[in-house]
């Protein structure tokens, strides 16, 4: 589960700034695409004033709880976003918070704002919450008029009405919403208990495969797909050039630069090694803070993180030459996040003194000790020294991404690490199974699933991984009552 994360922004330019900014972006992404294939990833946005129940919606439609829900207007501050795969076009989904006031923190509410306009301005679909609970606000009323000013033109508008858990009320309610005078389709739903969702992931698709979207090409099925994810000016785009063919590399160099921030859009390469198929996106840098410099570097950040969506492995670029920072961190605990798998290649290795290098690998590593999973590689884009063990790392983590246990293996295994161990009530389970679900997810029977604390969760992924070898993938776990 893209995450789901942008921090707040602070200032953005004005409309007309935006839209020249995002004009000369792509000018610059039609030169970048000839070094690689983009998949073109529809965007949905969840727009709406606060609590109308957008973050329940979004968790409902992403399938998990990703999103924070509460009763407090003006939860959602920052992005969460998701891929979901439908039957006919995978979209991203953008939960977004309030729009046109209403929340309780007023000191954050134009940041916010602010921010949802960055996913309006961004969306190849708007989905327009309004609750069925509440006559139509002036809150509501303010959006309506926020998406007839600033949506695209082309960009289609479902009207969500939400909260609607008695069907036969629903019909009498409906004419109301009409009033806001914008929308396509008007689309009742029910997000706790399930009504109405089908027909709203079939409206959704409709109108994506309207705007000529379907399903994004797919890789070769044996391929890898791998996410370079880092801070701006940790030698992303030089790892990708180092790791070419020579052929490859003087058909379609990366563009680097000494300037931070080079990349601007999300670029795939292709690059056979061994006889297998890497494909690597080579993203632009996530940046520490609430103001990048310009909006191409915002709608950067989106590419980014569509980028780790629709990727099985992450490899974190570090600076060897700089202590692992706090933005470092926040990017490795997205992807932990998210499931997928984590590779940290600590980069310019080659500019660190040989007798410190070993030092500098165990600082990185304690820094980042929440993701110990993930295996640490030191290497240099500029002289390639050490980047070629990348691949079988990749491999590893690949198929430990995908390994599954036998039952009677896991029992067994199980039946040793908690014997005589004060566990409580996982010591009293009687059965563990793993679910078919990426990353591997195991799932313990228990009397009380809420009286089983965090710790001794990760007592059994700690001898879990002793055992079976996990290196590189999140581990999750489920307590459920039997």
């Amino acid at each position: 589960m893209i995450v789901d994360r942008l921090k707040k922004l602070r200032k953005l330019r004005t409309l007309k700034e935006t839209k020249e900014s995002l004009a000369s972006f792509k000018s610059l992404a039609s030169f970048q695409l000839q070094s690689g294939l983009m998949a073109q990833v529809p965007m949905v946005a969840i727009i709406g004033r606060p609590n109308t129940g957008k973050s329940t919606l979004y968790n409902r439609l992403i399938g998990r709880q990703h999103a924070i829900v509460t009763e407090t207007p003006g939860t959602t501050r920052d992005h969460v976003a998701g891929m979901i795969e439908g039957e006919a076009v995978d979209y991203l989904l953008v939960d977004t918070g309030g729009m046109g006031g209403g929340t309780e923190d007023t000191d954050l509410e134009g940041d916010i704002e602010k921010q949802s306009r960055l996913a309006l301005a961004n969306a190849d679909l708007i989905l327009f919450t309004v609750s069925s609970r509440d006559d139509i606000t002036s809150s509501d009323l303010a959006v309506a008029d926020i998406l007839r000013r600033e949506k695209r033109r082309h960009v289609p508008v479902l009207i969500v009405i939400t909260m609607c858990d008695n069907p036969a009320a629903t019909d009498e309610i409906l004419p109301t919403f009409y009033e806001l005078g914008i929308g396509d389709r008007l689309l009742p739903v029910s997000a706790p208990h399930n009504l109405g969702i089908d027909d709203l992931k079939a409206a959704i698709e409709e109108a994506l495969q309207a705007l000529h979207f379907g399903k994004t090409t797919e890789p070769p099925q044996d391929a890898i797909t791998v996410a370079l994810l880092g801070r701006p000016n940790v030698g992303k785009s030089s790892i990708i050039n180092a790791l070419m063919s020579d052929t490859q590399r003087a058909a379609a160099p990366r563009l680097t630069s000494e300037t931070a921030g080079t990349t601007r859009d999300a670029v795939d390469t292709t690059i056979q090694h061994e006889g297998k198929t890497y494909v690597f996106t080579d993203t632009a840098g996530l940046r520490h803070g609430a103001q990048p410099d310009n909006d191409i570097e915002v709608y950067a950040e989106f590419r980014a993180l569509r980028a780790l969506e629709r990727s099985d492995i992450a490899v974190l670029a570090l600076d060897a030459t700089q202590p692992v920072s706090r933005q470092d961190k926040r990017i490795a605990d997205l992807v932990a996040d998210s499931g997928k798998g984590l590779i940290l290649l600590l980069n310019k290795i080659d500019l660190v003194p040989t007798s410190e290098r070993e030092a500098v690998t165990k600082e990185a590593r304690a820094a980042l000790a929440f993701c110990r999973f993930a295996p640490i590689l030191a290497g240099s884009a500029t002289t390639r020294q050490g980047l070629l063990k990348l691949f079988p790392l990749l491999e590893t983590v690949a198929q430990n991404r995908t390994r599954r246990i036998v039952t009677q293996d896991l029992h067994r295994w199980f039946l040793d690490v908690a014997q005589g161990q004060p566990l409580g009530q996982l010591a009293q389970s009687k059965h563990i199974t793993q679910a078919e679900e990426l990353p591997p997810t195991f799932v313990v029977f228990v009397r009380d699933p809420k009286r089983v604390p965090v710790s001794q969760l990760r007592y059994l992924e700690r001898r879990l991984r002793e055992t079976f070898a996990f290196e590189g993938t999140p581990v999750r776990w489920i307590t459920k009552r039997g």
